[in-house]
């Protein structure tokens, strides 16, 4: 008889990073996944199941409007601990550093069913920068009995931390399977140009012009870390709007989170600017084919740091930290943290300099090759056994 193991997830990039490990454990032989969702981010959460056929065995539906931390971590411990001791799993696992993965680990550890941290040991080392992610990520990796580390410099953070290291496994950021195997899916449906921008809600003249057009360049935008809410978007605007002023053949796309306190400055600042297309967030699926066709990223996405070089797509990193110094390290990130001129300074290094555009698209993804998945699978059926 199979053995369960629960997958929970709550937002967006949970679900992408943990699709692959369903896939992987749905053909296992020794094990099954369970597929649990709190529900903290409703409508994006429900696109990224969509992209992948996926659809939870169990929706605990715990968003609700004006949410604090304290109240959604509550619901997420109490309902969690009830669900699990219905579910009986032989194992739970969390992906990242959300309040759905600090209240699922905690009910976990008070039911005592081992816990499995996908994206352990992330760490910027300073708790105001990403507040509260940082935190919750460090807390959650010393109850687990499996830290699943994507790269080696994440491991050595763990056993810093002395975290055993029997605990401890390397195995690649299981974002990189999701990204390769959307880019296939986009592939073998060969969905039109056309199709994608309306989708997407891409003004006619932008797609005419940047995306069917051959050698046409433009810019992907993203943005909503809250430690840059304020002045941080404020400067992140200013620095767009320059950008388009410099380079007046260069288009600059922007899905808009629908944060408030993003959509504010973003509208207010660059709501009338030619060179701009601000559009609602998309769906995954269209996000991968709008990066595979863009120039270069601009983003403060921990997600896009890890999936972009896998595509070729150097990226500006607007904060001033990050838990992913290996991009960095590697050469395919640089981090501008959101001061104008730093920002502009980047990037107008890379739009002139072909040569070293070209060297930066080149390097190899320091996140992974694809197979993060099943490098967990087989490690949870030796564990399980």
């Amino acid at each position: 008889m199979k053995k369960t193991v629960a997958l929970v997830v709550g937002t967006r990039p949970e679900v992408i990073k943990m699709a692959p490990l369903w896939f992987a454990l749905r053909e296992s032989d020794r094990l099954q996944p369970l597929l649990i969702s709190t529900g903290q981010h409703r409508e994006m959460l429900d696109q990224a199941f969509a992209v992948f056929g996926l659809r939870p065995d169990l929706d605990l539906g715990l968003m609700q409007p004006g949410q604090s931390l304290p109240d959604l971590t509550a619901r997420v411990l109490t309902s969690m601990t009830a669900a699990l001791r219905s579910a009986h799993p032989a194992a739970v696992l969390v992906q990242g550093d959300t309040t759905t993965v600090l209240g699922t680990a905690l009910a976990a550890f008070y039911e005592r069913i081992p816990v499995g941290h996908v994206e352990a040991g992330l760490r910027t080392h300073n708790l105001e920068s990403p507040w509260p992610e940082e935190m919750n990520r460090r807390l959650a990796d010393p109850i687990s009995r499996w830290c699943f580390a994507p790269t080696e410099w994440s491991a050595a953070n763990l056993t810093a931390e002395r975290v055993p290291a029997a605990a401890v496994h390397v195995t690649g950021n299981t974002v990189v399977d999701a990204l390769l195997w959307v880019r296939a899916k986009g592939a073998r449906d060969g969905v039109p140009v056309a199709d994608l921008a309306r989708r997407c809600g891409i003004p006619s003249a932008f797609r005419e012009t940047f995306l069917e057009r051959p050698g046409r360049r433009f810019v992907l935008i993203t943005g909503h870390r809250r430690e840059s809410f304020g002045q941080g978007f404020e400067h992140i605007c200013q620095a767009i709007a320059e950008l388009g002023r410099r380079h007046p053949d260069l288009g600059l796309l922007y899905p808009v989170h629908l944060n408030p306190q993003v959509q504010e400055p973003v509208r207010r600042i660059l709501g009338d600017n030619p060179r701009v297309a601000l559009i609602p967030p998309v769906g995954y699926e269209d996000f991968i084919a709008l990066m595979d066709r863009c120039h270069l990223v601009l983003s403060d996405s921990g997600g896009v740091q890890e999936e972009a070089p896998s595509l070729g797509k150097p990226v500006l990193v607007m904060r001033d930290t990050t838990e992913r110094p290996e991009g960095v390290s590697a050469g395919t990130c640089r981090l501008v943290g959101t001061n104008p001129a730093r920002i502009l300074a980047e990037a107008d290094g890379l739009l002139a300099d072909p040569a070293e555009y070209t060297r930066r698209s080149a390097l190899k993804n320091p996140y992974g090759d694809g197979t993060a998945a099943r490098r967990i699978t087989a490690i949870l059926e030796r564990d399980l056994a």
